[in-house]
């Protein structure tokens, strides 16, 4: 029994130790993405804007309006105040190409107001 002694002392002893913290995972860096001055501006200033919507869908409490022009999609994302009353407003932005990849909002922005 004396001999089991120091092993099992050794054996608790490792038990009692806490693993080191896990290393954390550095974020990405957010990239900015140019919204122009869309944000906050209803669905009657954006026809004001860009024309009427190619394509327009609800989505729960809010709308999607699309616009296309040559080689870019434009999506606007508007939605009521958190009251509930009052006008829908642009709350997200999202430009891409017609394939799906990423689009500059800015140039997207220009090519949908020179049509």
């Amino acid at each position: 029994m004396r001999r089991l002694a120091p092993v099992a002392a050794l054996l608790l002893a490792a038990c009692a130790t806490t693993p080191p913290p896990p290393v954390p995972t550095p974020a990405k860096p957010a990239i900015p993405q140019s919204r122009g001055d869309l944000i906050g501006l209803t669905a009657d200033e954006l026809g004001q804007r860009f024309g009427k919507p190619s394509f327009q869908v609800r989505e729960g409490v809010g709308v999607k309006l699309q616009w296309a022009a040559a080689g870019c999609v434009l999506d606007a994302y508007l939605y009521p105040p958190a009251s509930g009353s009052g006008l829908a407003r642009v709350m997200h932005v999202d430009s891409r190409r017609p394939s799906g990849e990423d689009a500059p909002q800015a140039s997207c922005i220009a090519a949908l107001q020179t049509r």
